[in-house]
């Protein structure tokens, strides 16, 4: 069973900044590919950055150019490294790290608990 736990969540300025952990532990394969959705309150999750094992990274237009993601591969890690933060970027921050797909082409995806930015004056 995977486990996915997130950090570094937590109440920052507009304009500050902030970088998120989550390391994926207890797989007996490669992690393929990781990212971070969020969950701004009242509001459905949505994709926020994305990368695969080879550190393609793809990010949606709300937060490209703000945010970057990037992985250890050894360490089955990925970061967020969240700057020039907005009052609309408090979310609940959730990690996933996905299996390789199976022989029927489904992908296995583990979610982490999340873990809270407030970005707030």
């Amino acid at each position: 069973q995977v486990q996915v736990v997130e950090s570094g969540g937590g109440l920052v300025q507009p304009g500050g900044s902030l970088r998120l952990s989550c390391v994926a532990s207890g797989s007996s394969i490669s992690i393929d590919a990781m990212g971070w959705y969020r969950q701004p309150p009242g509001n459905e999750r949505e994709l926020v950055a994305y990368i695969d094992r080879a550190g393609h990274a793809n990010y949606p237009r709300a937060v490209k150019g703000r945010f970057t993601i990037s992985r250890d591969n050894a360490k089955n890690t990925v970061y967020l490294q969240m700057n020039s933060l907005k009052p609309e970027d408090t979310a609940v921050y959730y990690c996933h790290a996905d299996l390789p797909p199976d022989d029927l082409g489904q992908v296995l995806t583990y979610w982490g608990q999340g873990t809270q930015v407030t970005v707030s004056s």
